[in-house]
């Protein structure tokens, strides 16, 4: 009897190991089409807006909307496990926070819910992906994002006439060209004279992401996938993901992203031997150099790196006391170029503290790869908020970001729910 339950339980085993293998070779077609969904939505709304039907404002909130109520259903679906609690808890007090902030303000204010909503979908999104579609979701991405740039840069015309961002831009967020912008460009991409510039194109390129900023972290986020998964993806990849962000490098005119890759080369032979945990002392450190550098060079203007640090630490000093509880948000359209002053007039200092402990301490950081992915986010995240507004938390960026993150927190180890492991599908 003996003999015959271990044989029972041998069998089973094997039977689970079986399927769970079988799992991770099939392709999650709801997780991948969501996943790339989240960068390519405004491309496809674009192409619609000019070659099909005018569209407005609702198109864009619906679709989006469209996609993260289906990211909630798919992850309700499969259950929150006690490892998916820190994203749950993380989601549920900022949801406090909205309500705090609407009622005091006595207007509903859910930007930095949505935010959050954005984190938590798509991480948890990644958490139940399998290799098989991490990759797929950001090969692919990766391609439509080559192929519109490459059109963007052999010739403007073609790539206006499949996607037309002025046009789009003025239909959904009432951004009405200006006279000189005659290109069908974004009038933000068009840049200045002085502006930082390779001079391979004569304006800042934009791709399917139809305005340069995306563009710019995109080139972020496939910086960071690369050096968390660079020992398990494939040459071809491998070529194709730094094709693409040598291409954007060179024609977005981005300093700050350049700064990043490089950190990130160098990061990746460097971050495995730091604790996870010393990620807590990095937005400390970088709002400490912000301030050197204001106090070295407190004239500093311009769209260059210390007048984009000036900005933000000039703001961060103007505070309204007021604003730090959550009273002023009537403001918070005034910081759009400075994150970490918009997050604490959305959010009250305890929607950053939160913020913060969340970015530092959700990755995992058990493996060489795991604590790469949780370096490279924190520097990213952190840098971006000293130098620019909010763009890292729209769901163009975030989605492909935090599904990484995600991926990368669950990959190597079982969800846990009332004391057994859940079965994994990576």
């Amino acid at each position: 009897m003996a003999v015959s339950d271990h044989k029972a339980a041998a069998f089973t085993i094997t039977g689970s190991r079986l399927e769970a293998a079988g799992e991770a070779a099939r392709v999650d077609h709801m997780v991948l089409w969501l996943g790339l969904l989240s960068m390519l939505y405004n491309g496809i709304l674009a192409f619609i807006n000019h070659n099909i039907m005018p569209l407005s404002m609702t198109h864009v909130a619906a679709s989006e909307g469209l996609i993260l109520a289906s990211a909630i259903i798919y992850i309700l679906h499969k259950g929150i496990y006690e490892t998916d609690l820190p994203a749950f808890l993380f989601l549920l007090f900022t949801l406090v926070v909205t309500l705090y902030v609407s009622v005091l303000n006595r207007v509903p204010f859910v930007d930095h819910f949505r935010n959050v909503l954005i984190i938590f979908c798509f991480s948890g999104l990644g958490g139940w992906s399998n290799e098989k579609t991490m990759k797929l979701a950001f090969r692919w991405a990766s391609l439509v994002v080559l192929i519109f740039l490459i059109f963007e840069i052999v010739s403007v015309p073609f790539y206006v006439s499949i996607v037309h961002p002025s046009d789009y831009f003025a239909n959904t967020r009432g951004l009405l060209p200006l006279s000189y912008n005659t290109t069908g460009l974004f009038q933000n991409a068009l840049g200045f004279p002085e502006r930082f510039s390779f001079g391979i194109i004569d304006h800042r390129s934009s791709s399917i992401f139809l305005e340069q900023v995306s563009l710019a972290n995109f080139c972020g986020v496939i910086a960071i996938y690369l050096i968390s998964m660079w020992e398990r993806i494939s040459r071809w990849d491998r070529l194709l993901f730094i094709t693409t962000a040598v291409l954007i490098l060179v024609t977005n005119d981005t300093r700050t992203m350049l700064i990043f890759c490089f950190a990130c080369i160098v990061g990746y032979f460097v971050f495995p031997k730091i604790p996870r945990n010393f990620n807590l002392a990095l937005m400390p450190l970088i709002v400490a150099a912000g301030f050197l550098v204001y106090t070295m060079k407190p004239n500093a203007t311009g769209d260059n790196f210390t007048g984009r640090i000036n900005l933000t630490m000039k703001k961060i000093m103007e505070l309204d006391p007021l604003a730090v509880l959550g009273l002023s948000v009537d403001r918070v359209a005034e910081f759009a170029d400075s994150g970490y002053v918009y997050l604490i007039y959305a959010a009250t200092i305890f929607g950053v503290i939160a913020l913060w402990l969340f970015v530092c301490l959700f990755p995992a950081g058990r493996t060489a790869a795991q604590r790469r992915c949780a370096h490279s986010l924190s520097l990213f995240i952190f840098l971006n908020m000293m130098i620019g507004g909010t763009a890292v938390f729209s769901m163009k960026i975030a989605g492909l970001l935090w599904f990484v993150v995600g991926y990368m927190r669950f990959h190597d180890s079982p969800r846990i729910r009332q004391g057994r492991a859940a079965d994994v599908e990576s």
